[in-house]
């Protein structure tokens, strides 16, 4: 875990779940930017993008010196109930959390893939990432939002989580459900003062400024319509 700043918070933490240098960093600068306190999870600590190996560590040193704000890095593995539960002790010690952003999928290949190669192992992994992961993480920050009766959560999703797309059955299956699990989340806690919202990204997201990556912009993060990253 990194810390940068030392002043106290003035509002909520907002915990970001699956950041890689694309739309997760993004997310992450914005509320830093607002004043929030950000804490960026990720499955490992060394994340590979634009072009070079990079750290976790190393968005949370960047945006906290261009934001002037507190960003900590916290590895997490979202398939895995202990590892989310020890990710959250960390993030629930920085204070309360007032936004969850839950961005994170299983990477699958680029090109669609046949549905008798598809390991069970592939798709189980796949299916947890989306659906377990965000089942996990929602339930360790729901309870604190409820007793102060509000809270923002908010699911990223893509075209695959409302259509069928042939080659890519694992990852429509995961963001299926995880819709799923945003609108019972919505109706069941709405009336609590918590909002959850699915939030659909029918694009490729490319680097940012412009700035293109090996094969092109937003090429070699994932499938079409992802909006991962």
């Amino acid at each position: 875990m990194r810390s940068m700043a030392s002043s106290a918070p003035s509002r909520g933490i907002v915990a970001i779940v699956g950041v890689g240098p694309k739309l997760g960093r993004c997310i992450a600068r914005k509320f830093a930017h607002e004043g929030y306190t950000v804490a960026i999870l990720a499955r490992d600590l060394v994340l590979i993008g634009e072009g070079r190996t990079g750290r976790l560590s190393r968005f949370a040193d960047e945006i906290a010196r261009e934001e002037k704000a507190q960003v900590f890095a916290i590895r997490i593995d979202c398939s895995d109930s202990r590892s989310v539960r020890e990710a959250f002790e960390g993030v629930l010690s920085l204070g309360f959390v007032e936004v969850l952003v839950y961005n994170a999928y299983q990477p699958v290949p680029w090109h669609p893939t046949n549905f008798t190669d598809i390991r069970i192992d592939s798709f189980q992994k796949s299916l947890a990432v989306s659906s377990i992961g965000s089942f996990l993480c929602a339930q360790q920050v729901i309870p604190g939002m409820v007793d102060r009766g509000k809270g923002t959560i908010l699911f990223t999703g893509c075209s695959a989580s409302l259509n069928g797309i042939a080659g890519y059955s694992e990852l429509c299956c995961g963001k299926f459900a995880l819709r799923a699990l945003s609108q019972s989340l919505a109706r069941e806690f709405q009336p609590l003062g918590v909002h959850v919202a699915h939030v659909i990204i029918d694009g490729v997201v490319g680097p940012p400024s412009g700035r293109k990556e090996k094969g092109g912009v937003g090429t070699g993060m994932g499938p079409p319509s992802t909006g991962m990253g």
